[in-house]
């Protein structure tokens, strides 16, 4: 009672995750990390346009779309010489594109947490996950008082 339901997107890849053992966790997060969908082509060469995830050592930007429908659009990039970071942008990106905003804002901001990485790749990584994600939440909540 009372606990959040995670999306069932992101409830999925969790679970895929959790299913696995830690060396194969890794595995499947590289493999996340050549899923990344490319950003649409108005943000492409226009960083002005979106938001640098500095909690990520590697040059993370993202950008959120809300359309008139309240749908929330999640675009990130991230460099392929940098998987870990990658494979977290993707899971976000494919996560969360497609829910409604307040699905978005609901989402636990530990989920970075939950999906059994915390041993297996180091804390600074997490927590560019955290910042990606709390930069999503944000821009939810500026494009919605727009």
């Amino acid at each position: 009672m009372g606990r959040v339901t995670l999306p069932d997107k992101l409830a999925e890849i969790r679970d895929e995750f959790l299913e696995l053992d830690e060396p194969d966790r890794l595995q499947l997060l590289l493999e996340f990390s050549h899923e990344l969908p490319a950003i649409p082509a108005e943000y492409e060469g226009h960083p002005e346009l979106c938001e640098r995830v500095v909690e990520c050592q590697s040059p993370v930007y993202i950008v959120v779309d809300v359309d008139a429908d309240d749908v929330v659009a999640m675009h990130a990039t991230a460099p392929a010489e940098a998987p870990t970071t990658r494979g977290f942008a993707s899971i976000l990106v494919q996560g969360i594109s497609g829910l409604t905003a307040d699905e978005v804002l609901a989402i636990p901001d530990d989920y970075p947490q939950s999906i059994g990485l915390t041993r297996a790749v180091s804390p600074l990584r997490i927590s560019g996950m955290t910042g990606m994600l709390a930069r999503a939440k944000r821009q939810v909540r500026a494009k919605r008082a727009e």
